[in-house]
């Protein structure tokens, strides 16, 4: 019987990929790299294999068997069950109508750049700006590709989610460099910042 737990991110990414078809979770390591997922989700190889191995002791997924290719070590295929099934539905569904609280590190940093010089924060910023501007044109590039080859866009729509992301990112930084560059946001009391 199906324990009631809940799925961590490569857990659900390993539940669609079986939803898929059955494979052995070296082919689920290949298979998200290939479709770059480790964007995601973070991916490493013996957290996929304990993800599997959680799947298959909550009733989820279960062994359809093993192979071994040439002289590789004999590999367990598994695949989803219907409970699992049903699991990887609702756990979509819930991610995707309710909003999560999420702890990500920039807000905290920008909550807390007061701390250091405006000159600092500026150059940071600056820094941060090349890094995502160059994500971006990664997306972009990723999305170009998937056009040429004529992906279904119901396949990549979180790359156009992480592109507006990005875009947004870009722009509220551009935003806030402005404002710290003009001396608009008053930002150490009786100095004006330069750039």
């Amino acid at each position: 019987m199906a324990r009631k737990s809940r799925l961590t991110p490569l857990g659900v990414a390993a539940l669609a990929l079986l939803a898929e078809r059955a494979m052995h979770p070296y082919e689920m390591y290949q298979l998200l790299l290939q479709r770059s997922e480790d964007r995601l989700v973070k991916v490493r190889p013996g957290t996929l294999y304990h993800t599997v191995a959680r799947l298959e002791e909550d009733g989820l997924v279960e062994s359809a068997g093993t192979c071994r290719d040439g002289n590789r070590p004999e590999r367990t295929t598994y695949s989803i069950l219907p409970v699992g099934r049903d699991t990887l539905g609702t756990t979509l569904r819930d991610l995707l109508a309710e909003p999560a609280r999420e702890y990500p590190s920039f807000p905290l940093a920008v909550a807390e750049a007061h701390n250091l010089p405006a000159a600092v924060v500026l150059g940071l910023l600056e820094q941060r700006l090349a890094r995502l501007r160059e994500e971006l044109g990664k997306l972009d590039d990723g999305a170009a590709a998937a056009t040429a080859r004529a992906v279904a866009p119901r396949y990549w729509i979180d790359v156009r989610y992480q592109q507006a992301m990005l875009r947004a990112e870009i722009d509220w930084i551009t935003g806030l460099r402005t404002d710290l560059a003009s001396g608009a946001l008053d930002w150490e009391p009786g100095k004006k910042t330069t750039t």
